[in-house]
């Protein structure tokens, strides 16, 4: 898909400051290889063909350049020198996004199956539902096999009238609510001014003492702002955090071309 016709009111995030501690490597964990290519090479050719915004911002450690060695140009970067979860991650983007993007999609350096067209719908369905979250969701048959991965995946909770309710995480969840097989992938498109707004609330009183971005989706929910979902392929919410789930990934079908 060719980078025309370029959104420049649509940023685009990519978390990348991942140390790979769970890998048992020295190397920043997306710079772990899938396939030859490393799996932040796949998230940013996803981003660049979706021809939404300018370069992506990537957000990495401090402690090693190797992502911004490999990227170079075609990225922007901003520095987290303390890992304090997602939230805080997103957060160190705002000098370089405020004023720039309306609208601010979320992507994982670890997820390497994302698709550029899976980005443009969700900005697309953002949009026209005038949304101040959306989130891409999959929905699982079972979690036998490798979809064991995804059952650490927080539910998405909605009323009879199939109105979004609330996200729970696992460790959260009622055993009813963890038979739900609608799961938040924790991609996201935010209206930008909101989220900039709104991840000063965020709480850090967890185990990990970290800001989570998921928590988000509750707060604009207890506040009333119109939040939404978009279905995506379960390969696409795939990603890797040890290296059993590389060699998952090494296994699956065909990464989707961009």
């Amino acid at each position: 898909m060719s980078a025309v016709n370029r959104d420049a009111r649509v940023g685009i995030v990519i978390l990348a400051a991942g140390e790979g501690k769970r890998m048992g490597s020295t190397i920043p964990k997306v710079m772990q290889t899938l396939r030859g290519k490393p799996l932040v090479e796949y998230v940013v050719q996803a981003a660049e063909g979706s021809a939404l915004g300018g370069k992506p911002v990537v957000v990495v450690g401090a402690r090693n350049t190797a992502v911004q060695d490999y990227l170079r140009e075609r990225a922007e970067y901003a520095v987290q020198t303390e890992q304090l979860g997602t939230g805080h991650a997103v957060a160190t983007t705002e000098n370089q996004l405020t004023g720039k993007a309306d609208q601010l999609v979320v992507l994982y350096g670890d997820m390497p199956f994302i698709t550029s067209d899976s980005i443009i719908r969700l900005v697309a369905e953002h949009r026209q539902q005038n949304n101040t979250v959306t989130f891409m969701t999959i929905n699982v048959p079972d979690f036998s096999g490798g979809r064991q991965y995804f059952y650490d995946f927080s539910r998405v909770v909605r009323d009879a009238a199939g109105k979004i309710v609330k996200d729970v995480q696992r460790k959260d969840a009622s055993p009813a609510e963890l038979k739900i097989r609608e799961l938040n992938t924790c991609y996201f498109c935010f209206r930008a001014n909101w989220l900039w707004d709104n991840l000063r609330m965020l709480q850090n009183n967890n185990a990990q003492r970290e800001y989570y971005l998921t928590d988000l989706i509750n707060l604009a929910i207890h506040a009333g702002e119109r939040v939404g979902t978009l279905a995506v392929p379960e390969l696409e919410a795939v990603g890797v955090n040890t290296p059993e789930h590389l060699e998952w990934a090494q296994s699956l079908s065909d990464i989707p071309a961009q």
